[in-house]
This record gives C-alpha cells, structure tokens and sequence, in this order.
C-alpha cells in the first residue's frame, strides 16, 4: 500500500489538472494499471523476409507498431510534428462484431532504440458495438497516459500533432483539431531521461491493463501530413529516408507503410 501511495503522489504532482479516462478507470489507482503506449515491441522473425515495393526505405517489424522513425545515436531531435485526417475504426475480418477494438495515432520522441523515455501525444480510435469515439491523450512514459479536456474529436477530422523537448527531462505536447479550431497543450516534466535519438509517426496497438488492447481496422489509411522533424542545430526533415515500422501480429504482416519527403502513410490491411 506504501508503495502505491507514493505513485499516486508522484503522478498527482506530474499531471495535476488531466483527466482521466472516465470509461476505462474510475481513480488514479485505476490508471496505474490502465492505458499506456509503450516503445516499440519486436515483431516475429518468422516475417522478416516480408517486403514491399513501397518501402524505400530500411524495414523493422513490431508487434504493437507501424508508421516511420529516426533512428540516432547522438542527442539530435528536439521536436516532432504531423496532420492526419481521423479514421473511422472497424472491427477486423473474422472477429466478432460485438467487440471493443482500439487503436491509437501518436507522434513522440524516443520510444525506438531509446526505450527509457517517451514524450507523446495523440488520439486513440475505438468501435464498440457498432459505435466509433475518440479520445485525445498525452503521455510521458513510463507515467501512464491522461486525456486532453476541452477537445472533441470526431471521423473526417483534421488533427495536427506536436511534441516537443525543452530538455531531457522536460517538453510541450500541442493537439489541434484543425477542423472545430479547438487546440489543447501541456508542459510536461518527469525524472525519466529522454535520449533524443527517436522521431516517430505511429498508429500503435496501445495496452491496457498491461495487455496490448484487441487492435481496430480502419478507413481510410491514416496519412500524416506536413510531417517534420526538428533537430537540435534548428534544421528541419520530412520522413524520407527513416526507417519503415510494420506491424505484425499472429505471425501476419497486418499493416502497409510508405514515406515521402513529407509524409507517412499507414494502411490496415
């Protein structure tokens, strides 16, 4: 009990006015066990001869994963940022159609070959029986992640993501919907380091109470849009040339990824 005290205490400090998913967790307690997005988990080897004519670029595989990131050694990104419309969720061929199946588009910082820290924000997509909902969500892993207030997000929306590192252990993350002109932003701090050596455009199979959550199909492919990375000298990138993330998930390739100069494009298969 002493220990979970001291989480709760922590986290209260860390996230002082967020917003709880009321859906999903009824306390901080709760949340403590509830909605996280993690970095990148492996996919399975037995895909890794998996190619596409799209990719230009080197290819990973993930379990929970699929989108574009910058891999660094060195301290090099400071900021991130993509536009995508919102997709509707679908429940996948075969499942059964009174399930909950989510899925979640994030921009972040580290996550990839950096797995201590991860500075992100982005929204996740559900369908419930039959109904789609929206959440928007920002996260400092490993705290778990919180809701946005004053934001409504629905499918056909116009939704520009940013993150940014004002030092190792401090940054912003901005949300706009760029379709109702609402904007939500929080300075956010932690005691875990980032690297800085990650950038990355995800659509992620999120976890849940420790699990990853039954992942969502969804239409149309998720494109981001004005995609650019910040580096620490000031210069800017677009995603060509990053590494290509698809996801795979019961020995299967489910997702297709392409980049451009200033796009990535994430499609369920």
């Amino acid at each position: 009990m002493l220990l979970v005290a001291v989480w709760v205490s922590a986290l209260l400090a860390f996230t002082v006015s967020a917003a709880p998913r009321s859906s999903r967790a009824s306390s901080l307690e709760d949340r403590l066990l509830s909605r996280q997005s993690g970095p990148r988990r492996p996919g399975n080897s037995e895909v890794s001869a998996h190619k596409s004519a799209n990719h230009g670029s080197a290819i990973e595989y993930s379990s929970n994963w699929a989108g574009a990131v910058f891999e660094s050694p060195a301290n090099t990104y400071r900021s991130v940022t993509g536009t995508f419309v919102v997709p509707t969720p679908k429940v996948p061929a075969g499942s059964p159609t009174n399930g909950t199946y989510s899925g979640s588009i994030w921009v972040g910082i580290d996550g990839d070959t950096c797995s201590s820290a991860i500075l992100q924000t982005g929204i996740d997509f559900t369908i419930t029986n039959g109904r789609a909902s929206y959440d928007a969500w920002y996260e400092y892993y490993p705290a778990y992640a919180y809701d946005f207030l004053g934001i409504s997000i629905a499918a056909g929306n116009t939704i520009k993501l940013t993150a940014t590192a004002l030092s190792t252990t401090s940054g912003t993350v901005t949300i706009q919907n760029l379709s109702n002109k609402q904007i939500v932003t929080r300075p956010l701090v932690s005691t875990a380091k980032l690297c800085l050596q990650n950038v990355e455009w995800i659509v992620e199979d999120y976890q849940e109470n420790g699990s990853q959550v039954p992942f969502a199909s969804f239409s149309p492919a998720v494109t981001f849009t004005n995609a650019v990375a910040t580096l620490k000298s000031g210069k800017t990138t677009g995603p060509s040339g990053s590494v290509v993330i698809e996801m795979v998930q019961n020995n299967q390739v489910v997702t297709s990824v392409s980049t451009g100069a200033s796009s990535v494009t994430v499609s369920h298969l």
